[in-house]
């Protein structure tokens, strides 16, 4: 019987030997190394070595005496049988010869390299039950840290073994529906990565609320990375895509700077259980970010090693050795939750109608849910959570997966995506709000809620039980029509879940909501820092302390935004139109007040092309550009096409056109088309020239119509005469639609318009429009209606619409 064997001498054919921790351990030691792949190097115990333990002194027949007649929905009796049975497995000893082999392979590991001599050691569980395809067992058992010496190795390893009998680990097999006999442990002695004093997280070859498989998901934050995995922290957030990282250009898609308000060093002592300490990170360290760029280009490309490797979605523990520098991969393992929302299937939910907002923060798992508030402090409060309730914490650790199976919905005051919770909740298929910071204060146990996180990345926890709408929508069955139908797409963190949904693209993406929502600060602030009043500087440098300069501050957001609905619907277009507020909109952005005019009506005054040709507003819109470019020359993301706006006059769209040629983005260069919005009667009436300087039109519905018809589209009191489908409107947009089909050039309409009236898509549809954008809530009901339609004219054609469910 063999007892240990070396990390560099497994593969995944022993899993059944060390379980699935293990073996994809040895996997990337010996297989991947060669790709530039670095894992800590060490030794595992075999299954064998924890059978032959077992079978000491009929320890094992005890154990299934004692589980056989349990019932793990009863939480207490739960905890008595799992301190018992871990007990007797702690006061066992160590067979002779597995406690000579280990001590064995300990010394030859540490007498090989002078170095180790002084290194301490990180043991850790696997199971011969886990990381299978459709079942996660990660975070079943435990991992002890930061051990120093063969005597405090031996004893982690028994506290590993008893570790299979935790209380969410029996719990989480009989659900399962695996036999607790037919599982063993391994425990792998593994050499520790100094990221104590340095960083670490987790990383998935997925998104994990979408199951968008064209980005790669980092997490990140000062120390161990148990405080990532177990949600003590608000980690940093990285989202990279894939073909950009292949390809060898930037592809960091976001970067979002968490609290990181503690981390987890390397205590003192040695024993087992005492080795680590929680600290306070400075306030100044935690506004930046945990790792460079670099270094997230790095993971993200041994995270590709890594899929590719296996040939399917990955989740990914990583570690950076504060001493070394170097980066190190801890653990591999097969996603097993947002891998399974890649399909010919797309569920949508949506609230019927809002309330009060009560507490938010980032949603998880697109969905919706409501019940009872059960504030939940400690374990031992666990039983007070019944079946439909909503589950309020601190946190949450595996200790509290047997009763999260009862929740409706989790909500927790720590955490980020990738911390317990959220793992649990996704796998439950539950929604969950994470890093609320103040959950527990602000609810009220027993009070009634609705858990929202089907609205991007912010999950919203609302007052009372709201109704709302559930959708299943087939996606592999959308039928071919005579028309390109887009989508209009508002933030990108969205953008992910919206790609799912059937479409040719994305019709406009407005460039004012990107500044609106991840910068907040008016551009010309950034660009006067030096010069601004010390309490305005103070109110930025908070929002910008993760980037190098306000400026850089501004480029960045900027492109990462755009560069995420790009990534998300390549390589369908994307059409991104250039800022359009207005001065009233731009003002309420920080420092806008020093910046804006007043104006009386400001629909028709400082906006568009006419702002980006003053010298008030020139180097906004430079830097916009240099944004856009970016995009496109550096990133790769060449489905990118830019679109102007509220151009009057043929003169100024002439002078746009050469100012973003001046900026690096001629038309025609690297593919580039730039687009004009149409929605100024002078733009329909001087088509053709118009057109001379641009590739194609999109229309605007909105403003085109408050134009022609002289009314105040912000109006109530005139609001019951403002129609799209007037006879004027209609004149004016037929006119545009002839002109740019008779010119080859494209011509498409972006607003609300088609969304609200189906009439006025048919007319459009009849016209020869090329595409049409919608809102996506209306795109799935338009696409089967306008299939109906075509079919009636070319003959009978079956489409059966999908039905909602009212929650």
């Amino acid at each position: 019987m063999t007892n240990i064997l070396a990390l560099d001498e497994i593969t995944m054919a022993d899993l059944p030997h060390v379980g699935g921790k293990n073996a994809s351990l040895g996997e990337m030691i010996s297989r991947l190394s060669g790709a530039g792949l670095r894992v800590p190097g060490g030794f595992a115990t075999t299954a064998a070595a924890y059978r032959s333990f077992l079978s000491h002194d009929g320890l094992a027949g005890r154990i299934e005496a004692l589980l056989t007649p349990l019932d793990v929905s009863d939480v207490e009796d739960l905890a008595r049988v799992g301190r018992t049975i871990r007990s007797w497995i702690e006061d066992q000893p160590l067979p002779a010869d597995l406690e000579s082999d280990i001590r064995r392979a300990f010394d030859d590991m540490t007498g090989a390299e002078p170095d180790l001599a002084d290194a301490t050691w990180a043991v850790r569980s696997s199971a011969t039950a886990e990381d299978l395809p459709n079942a996660s067992f990660a975070g079943q058992q435990e991992t002890y840290l930061h051990i120093a010496g063969v005597d405090n190795v031996l004893a982690a390893v028994r506290k590993v073994f008893a570790s299979l009998y935790n209380d969410r680990a029996i719990a989480y097999r009989v659900h399962q529906g695996f036999s607790h006999g037919d599982v063993a442990l391994s425990a792998a002695v593994q050499r520790m990565v100094r990221s104590d004093v340095g960083a670490s997280g987790v990383m998935f070859t997925i998104d994990t609320e979408t199951g968008f498989d064209g980005a790669i998901l980092i997490t990140s934050a000062y120390g161990l990375g148990e405080t990532v995995v177990q949600g003590q922290v608000n980690p940093d957030e990285f989202a990279v895509y894939k073909a950009a990282v292949r390809e060898g250009r930037p592809g960091i898609l976001r970067r979002s700077a968490g609290e990181k308000a503690i981390a987890m060093r390397f205590a003192a002592g040695h024993e087992v259980g005492a080795s680590t300490m929680i600290t306070t990170v400075p306030p100044a360290q935690r506004r930046v970010l945990s790792i460079t760029d670099d270094e997230v280009m790095e993971l993200a490309r041994a995270a590709l090693v890594i899929e590719d490797h296996y040939g399917r979605p990955m989740d990914i523990e990583w570690a950076k050795d504060g001493v070394d520098g170097l980066l190190y991969v801890l653990q591999a393992r097969p996603e097993t939750v947002a891998s399974r929302l890649q399909g010919h299937s797309h569920t949508r939910y949506a609230l019927r109608e809002k309330g009060r907002v009560l507490v938010r923060g980032r949603a998880i798992g697109q969905r919706i849910g409501g019940g009872a508030v059960r504030i939940v402090r400690s374990p031992s409060e666990m039983a007070k959570v019944r079946t439909g309730d909503v589950l309020v914490a601190d946190i949450t650790d595996p200790d509290w997966e047997p009763v999260m199976k009862r929740a409706a919905a989790i909500v927790t005051n720590r955490g980020g995506r990738t911390c317990h919770a959220a793992i649990i909740a996704r796998e439950l298929g539950i929604p969950a709000v994470v890093g609320t910071g103040t959950a527990t204060r602000d609810l009220a146990d027993g009070d009634d809620v609705t858990i929202v996180c089907s609205e991007g990345e912010s999950g919203l926890v609302y007052e009372g039980l709201l109704p709302f709408v559930k959708e299943e929508i087939a996606i592999e069955r959308m039928p071919e029509l005579p028309v390109r139908l887009m989508l209009n797409v508002g933030t990108p963190d969205q953008a992910f879940g919206f790609a799912v949904l059937p479409h040719n693209g994305v019709g406009l993406a407005r460039l004012e909501f990107i500044v609106g929502n991840q910068i907040g600060i008016h551009p010309r602030a950034l660009l006067e820092y030096d010069s601004l009043p010390e309490q305005l500087r103070a109110e930025i440098d908070v929002r910008i302390a993760a980037y190098p300069s306000p400026r850089e501050f501004f480029i960045r957001r900027v492109a990462e935004g755009v560069a995420t609905i790009a990534a998300a619907f390549a390589p369908d277009p994307v059409i991104v139109r250039t800022s359009d507020f207005k001065s009233n909109e731009y003002a309420h952005l920080l420092g806008g007040d020093r910046y804006e005019p007043q104006e009386e009506n400001p629909m028709l005054g400082w906006r568009g092309a006419a702002r980006y040709l003053t010298p008030r507003f020139g180097e906004c819109f430079a830097m916009e550009c240099e944004a856009l470019r970016y995009v496109r020359d550096e990133m790769g993301l060449t489905n990118l096409k830019i679109m102007v706006p509220f151009v009057r006059t043929v003169a100024e769209g002439a002078a746009v056109s050469a100012e973003l040629a001046a900026h690096g983005l001629e038309r025609g260069r690297n593919g580039l088309e730039v687009m004009m919005m149409c929605e100024i009667p002078s733009n329909a009436l001087l088509a053709d020239q118009f057109l001379d300087h641009f590739d194609g039109f999109s229309i605007g519905s909105n403003d085109m119509t408050q134009l022609v018809l002289g009314i105040d589209r912000d109006s109530e009191l005139v609001a019951d005469e403002f129609d799209e489908r007037d006879p004027a409107v209609l004149r004016v947009l037929s006119m545009a639609i002839e002109a740019c089909n008779r010119r080859g050039k494209y011509v498409g309409i972006c607003g609300q318009g088609p969304s609200d009236h189906p009439d006025l898509a048919d007319w459009l549809v009849d016209r020869g429009i090329q595409s049409i954008s919608l809102s996506p809530d209306t795109i799935v009901g338009t696409w089967l209606r306008l299939a109906a339609r075509s079919a009636a004219h070319a003959g009978p054609q079956a489409i059966t619409a999908p039905a909602p469910v009212v929650g």
